[in-house]
């Protein structure tokens, strides 16, 4: 993705506090919500991240409850269409687009149609965090009445130190597009910005601004931050609180408004059960995956067995799996073939949904159209869009293919091969045959990353005790025993790993 990053300052609130005469009274802090204010934890990763938390209808709804002027306004968007305030959130959430090395566009400049049919989806942000933005940096969403200046500046995006704001990001279309996009950045290229997980930065006072240590010397005001008697220092905890520093570095009248708002628009309840998580509730059959935040159920044991264990589902009370909001059912097995209504035939493999490009290709793979079920583009959604089936498409439903010089073992789909390490014959590929091939018919197939434990694995390293779940690609901790035994996981089904093969994943969030 290409990141048009637009440096967004210190200054940007006194800029708003002048040039827009915020309405501060919402978010105005008192000594409650300072005491239950972490401001080195402000939002979890996963809060920021989870761009399904709300779909339009729920966008919609949220801004006429507030009564805010954004449910009844329409303005072009970042590509120049018209479209509703609304439906400027959602698309930012759920439809950007990454055009790198795309070909068939017919433009520098292709239109919204165009990327949707050539570039590769991506999703950003939250949609209640950019409620929540467009509020603090804006009053848009309690406002009935905004001036233009306002809604030309929504986010704050564009504007830097020297208070002229680039006009290029002038517009609400524009603005929300370009902070979504811009926070998905500060998440995903953590390396490319200032405030960093575990670095210390001061400020002279709660209210002044952070700085690290290096900066404050370098502006010359180092000595003044740390002999100052009200001086604060604050360390992000993770990557959503770096986020939130980097795009605003400041504590209050900024980042604790952000806290405060999150906290009176979408009040948490108690969801413990991280991403990956098989869930079923005491005396209910029905059988559900915690992903995005949300429960989905499973339609129906081949949707279920195709991807879990019945040794993985955890026993939860009623109560807490009414906590989850309900996501789309998951309704076909893995390696199923479905068609959607613009006859359009795919093939479904773990996360991704492969084309079969024509009724040639079908035929010639060796499926039977009888297999083809029926998909509506909404049973399709949280499948990304993967490498097309061709004629000369190999091992369309995987092999295992080992080395017969080296010994390595792979796992080849469609002509691409992934390196297998033992630990994993008996856990993903239990009863596979594994082919020999020489070096030479291995080195055809092109290389990609290593093949990795499905969410929801449990996994500890063969010499140290801590015990992580694999969620979203990430190895998550338990904070303890206790915190494992009463989540109600089962210890029968922890993997035991060298401490090499945990090393491909990044370290995510403890389990409390």
């Amino acid at each position: 993705m290409k990141n048009n990053k637009i440096i967004t300052t210190s200054l940007i609130l006194a800029f708003f506090a002048l040039f827009f005469s915020l309405n501060n009274h919402e978010v105005k802090a008192q000594t409650s919500s300072e005491l239950n204010f972490n401001p080195n934890r402000i939002l979890e990763d996963s809060e920021l991240l989870n761009h399904s938390a709300m779909g339009l209808s729920e966008i919609q709804i949220f801004l006429q409850n507030k009564g805010s002027y954004l449910s009844n306004y329409s303005t072009t968007n970042t590509h120049g269409d018209v479209k509703t305030a609304a439906e400027i959130i959602y698309d930012a959430t759920h439809n950007n687009y990454n055009c790198d090395g795309v070909k068939n566009l017919l433009s520098d400049k292709p239109t919204e149609a165009e990327k949707k049919k050539y570039c590769q989806p991506i999703t950003t942000v939250n949609p209640k965090f950019l409620l929540v933005l467009l509020q603090k940096e804006a009053s848009l969403v309690t406002d009935n009445s905004p001036s233009q200046g306002r809604l030309d500046w929504a986010t704050g995006y564009g504007c830097p130190d020297s208070w002229v704001c680039n006009p290029y990001y002038k517009g609400f279309g524009k603005q929300v597009n370009s902070a979504s996009l811009q926070f998905l950045a500060y998440m995903k290229e953590p390396q490319n910005y200032g405030f960093k997980v575990g670095q210390t930065y001061i400020a002279k006072d709660k209210y002044g601004i952070l700085k690290s240590t290096a900066r404050a010397i370098s502006d010359g005001d180092y000595n003044t931050i740390v002999s100052s008697p009200s001086m604060v220092s604050v360390t992000p905890e993770n990557q959503a609180t770096a986020a939130l520093y980097n795009y605003t570095p400041h504590i209050y009248n900024g980042n604790f408004n952000t806290y405060k708002l999150w906290d009176m628009y979408f009040p948490q309840v108690s969801r413990l059960y991280p991403d990956g998580s098989v869930i079923k509730a005491e005396g209910d059959s029905k059988v559900w995956l915690i992903a995005n935040g949300k429960k989905k159920p499973f339609a129906n044991w081949s949707a279920f067995a195709s991807r879990f264990h019945p040794s993985q589902i955890v026993q939860v009370s009623s109560s807490e799996l009414a906590n989850y909001p309900q996501g789309t059912e998951i309704k076909f097995a893995n390696y199923s073939i479905v068609q959607t209504p613009d006859k359009k035939i795919y093939l479904l493999v773990n996360k991704e949904k492969k084309p079969i490009l024509n009724t040639a290709i079908f035929k010639k793979i060796g499926f039977n159209p009888e297999e083809i079920e029926p998909a509506t583009a909404d049973e399709l959604a949280d499948y990304a869009l993967g490498k097309a089936v061709t004629a000369t498409s190999t091992y369309i439903t995987g092999a295992l293919i080992q080395d017969s010089k080296t010994g390595d073992i792979f796992y080849v789909e469609n002509g691409v091969r992934a390196l297998v390490d033992k630990v994993l014959l008996n856990i993903k590929f239990v009863g596979n045959k594994i082919v020999k091939k020489t070096t030479k018919e291995i080195s055809a197939y092109t290389t990609t990353t290593p093949v990795l434990l499905d969410d929801g694995a449990l996994v500890r390293t063969t010499n140290y005790p801590t015990i992580y779940l694999i969620s979203n690609g990430q190895k998550r901790a338990f904070a303890n025993d206790a915190a494992f035994t009463k989540l109600n996981y089962n210890a029968a089904n922890i993997i035991s790993v060298t401490s090499q093969f945990l090393y491909n994943y990044s370290q995510g969030e403890t389990i409390q």
